[in-house]
């Protein structure tokens, strides 16, 4: 876990200032109206870190990986990122993303989790649910799994995010 979580810190520290860099004017850019814009993107990545947090450190003092979802499609229209100035969203100031810190905070937290708390096989989850990539509700997961999906998820929606704007997004 040690190993992927490095892998993680350099990603986020990797993808902070490209995402600073983008061009402005095609931030809002919904080119599919059945999808998010870049910034809605990134909307949902600040509530889904929210949520994740919080999930990472109640797991860790419950005997089950049972959570409350949520309706990311309210929640991202509700605060109605489209609008949202993409600077006020990612940074605290011009060169130091906020998603960038929000993250490696998860990443230290991550790193504070004793490993067998990280592999407890629990059989009473609902990650069938609430994660990215399901897990069949009758086979036991663990903390480290719903920490791996979190960061598969996060770098799934990064990809998107450059695709929007370049062909080349594999360069993260």
């Amino acid at each position: 876990m040690e190993k992927f979580l490095g892998e993680m810190k350099y990603f986020i520290e990797l993808t902070a200032n490209r995402l600073i860099d983008l061009p402005d004017t095609e931030k809002q850019l919904n080119k599919d109206p059945d999808n998010w814009s870049p910034i809605e993107i990134l909307g949902h990545l600040v509530d889904s870190a929210c949520n994740n947090h919080r999930r990472f450190i109640l797991a860790q003092f419950k005997d089950d990986l049972v959570f409350d979802g949520y309706e990311q499609d309210k929640w991202t229209s509700s605060q109605n990122y489209y609008t949202e100035d993409w600077l006020s969203l990612v940074s605290l100031c011009p060169k130091d993303p906020l998603e960038k810190f929000y993250n490696l905070h998860i990443v230290h937290l991550c790193n504070q989790i004793p490993q067998n708390i990280l592999e407890l096989k629990r059989a009473s989850h609902n990650l069938n649910e609430i994660s990215w990539k399901k897990i069949d509700k009758n086979t036991p997961a663990t903390l480290e799994y719903l920490i791996t999906d979190y960061f598969g998820h996060l770098k799934h929606h990064i990809a998107q995010v450059f695709s929007m704007f370049d062909k080349d997004s594999t360069r993260v």
